[in-house]
């Protein structure tokens, strides 16, 4: 009698897993058929970078942050720059559609290096290097590491500060082989949509995400598998990161311009900003009074204002 019963729950449990695999499957499935790659696909070094490009003028690379992808810098900022500037917006490496290339989690320093080998494939040698909070640590990186291919520097919202606040539990246990394994299939299987978008508006709080920034962006994306491992890797070695690298702040001499919310609880004005700009030389602070975490969205004409100073700094207007 145990012996069936062990059977029958072994056969319930065999069925859920394949319930299970199957569904994260659809909806990822159903999740890139909705929100393909906007542009196109660069190889560097075997690897696959998806970048969208629009707009004529200078060379302007923008990088979005954690969970992202192009879609975030797509909505509202690079429209408006691609006015006045050639704007080339990157998937980072293991989210939207560029191929993660390191198990342990891409350092920053190492998307840094391949998002600018891709930049020069694109014929942007020495581009303004714009990015948001995740995103602005990798320009950082690039700004120190790849000083001969960087004209200005544009940190919005950057994570840049070594900080104490621990890693959420969410990004500590994805980050895992057992959450990757176990508890990332549920996730893209059974969270819906709608939870997600819900969740927007926590990122933009005090401010609300835009009507039909969801629509735009694509949760689903952020949602699948693949996508969630590599953002938490990513996360989970951020700090160790940035403590390495911020030694180096004062070695930056391009123009640089850091763009920050009064309002932002997720990558606070005061610890990351405020003592950002003591650390490199002749940076300028914009302060946003009651702006939150994401000002390329809520606050794009700023932003752009931002990029516009840089350029003429840099000597390309």
């Amino acid at each position: 009698m145990v012996i069936k019963v062990l059977i029958f729950l072994g056969l319930v449990l065999s069925g859920l897993i394949l319930l299970t695999v199957w569904r994260a499957a659809q909806n990822e499935a159903a999740a890139e058929a909705r929100f393909p790659p906007e542009g196109e696909m660069v190889m560097v070094d075997g690897i696959a970078v998806h970048a969208v490009v629009m707009g004529d003028g200078p060379n302007v690379v923008l990088i979005h942050g954690s969970s992202g992808n192009t879609r975030d810098m797509t909505f509202s900022l690079a429209p408006i720059l691609a006015e006045n500037f050639r704007v080339i917006v990157f998937d980072r490496p293991g989210l939207g559609y560029s191929d993660s290339f390191n198990s342990d989690g891409e350092t920053i320093e190492e998307q840094a290096l391949i998002l600018q080998k891709a930049a020069a494939q694109l014929g942007a040698e020495k581009p303004i290097v714009a990015g948001q909070s995740y995103g602005g640590s990798v320009s950082l990186a690039w700004a120190v590491t790849r000083p001969d291919n960087i004209s200005a520097l544009v940190l919005i919202a950057p994570a840049a500060i070594p900080w104490e606040t621990p890693l959420d539990g969410f990004n500590k246990l994805a980050s895992t082989e057992a959450g990757n394994t176990l508890a990332l299939p549920l996730i893209t299987a059974f969270v819906p949509e709608w939870y997600v978008e819900q969740a927007l508006d926590k990122v933009f709080a005090p401010q609300k995400a835009p009507a039909g920034y969801a629509q735009h962006f694509g949760p689903g994306l952020t949602m699948r598998r693949a996508s969630m491992n590599a953002n938490a890797k990513q996360r989970a070695n951020l700090l160790d990161e940035v403590r390495a690298l911020q030694p180096r702040y004062g070695e930056i001499s391009v123009p640089t311009e850091v763009v920050h919310g009064t309002a932002d609880t997720t990558v606070k004005f005061a610890w990351h900003a405020e003592q950002l700009v003591d650390q490199i030389p002749d940076a300028e602070l914009i302060e946003l009074p009651g702006i939150g975490h994401m000002p390329q969205v809520v606050a794009a004409p700023e932003v752009a204002s931002a990029i516009d100073r840089a350029a003429e700094r840099a000597g390309l207007r």
